[in-house]
């Protein structure tokens, strides 16, 4: 059976889009708010297109940022996405990997940031940032500890939604795969459903 198939199954079982997206939105609340930042987002991976995508934000650009997409190599978030690495940056103006354009465009430009990478079976599906604390207080690695810790839920969310997003591009198309995503939608939400959906995926997970 295909990975779009597994996807879709799997989607249907672990709940709707929009329920990883309220996931998301929550993880970078409280982060900004345990942080006391002035804004904290989280970025997806795009494979497809190979761009970085707000998908959470919360603070600063919450009301106009999230969608809004640019190039995954693009300054200290691309950085961290490609080494996989953690990163604090006390003044981002003297890092060389700031992308300062990028920043600008956003409407908001950070003085100092704290950044982890969003990492699920070894590969990276985002970013998670922290910026600017209120009370100019520097970031730690402790809080770095910390902010890994929402990182891994975020991760989890993050793979959740992109299997979410399979499924639903699924419920568009023909055929086989088509049909077993619109089973898997109707069945949703139900108990009996749920059991049957679970057996499926193990059915097609020992197929392979």
């Amino acid at each position: 059976m295909s990975d779009d198939l597994h996807a879709a199954v799997a989607a249907a079982v672990l709940g709707a889009e929009e329920q990883h997206r309220a996931l998301l939105q929550s993880i970078v609340e409280v982060a900004r708010a345990i942080f006391g930042a002035k804004a904290s987002s989280i970025f997806l991976l795009d494979e497809a297109s190979d761009e970085l995508v707000f998908e959470a934000v919360a603070g600063e650009g919450a009301s106009t940022l999230v969608g809004r997409r640019f190039p995954s190599s693009t300054g200290i978030a691309g950085w961290v996405l490609v080494t996989q690495q953690p990163l604090v940056v006390e003044n981002v103006a003297d890092d060389p990997r700031f992308g300062r354009e990028a920043a600008e465009s956003t409407g908001f430009v950070p003085r100092a940031l704290m950044a982890v990478p969003l990492l699920h079976d070894e590969r990276a599906l985002g970013v998670l940032e922290v910026l600017d604390r209120r009370e100019d207080a520097p970031f730690t690695l402790a809080e770095m500890e910390v902010l890994t810790q929402f990182a891994n839920q975020a991760s989890i969310a993050l793979d959740l939604l992109q299997r979410a997003r399979r499924a639903r591009t699924a419920l568009a198309g023909e055929g086989e795969l088509a049909t077993l995503a619109r089973v898997a939608a109707a069945l949703e939400g139900d108990d009996a459903g749920q059991r049957v959906l679970a057996a499926l995926e193990e059915l097609l997970r020992r197929s392979d």
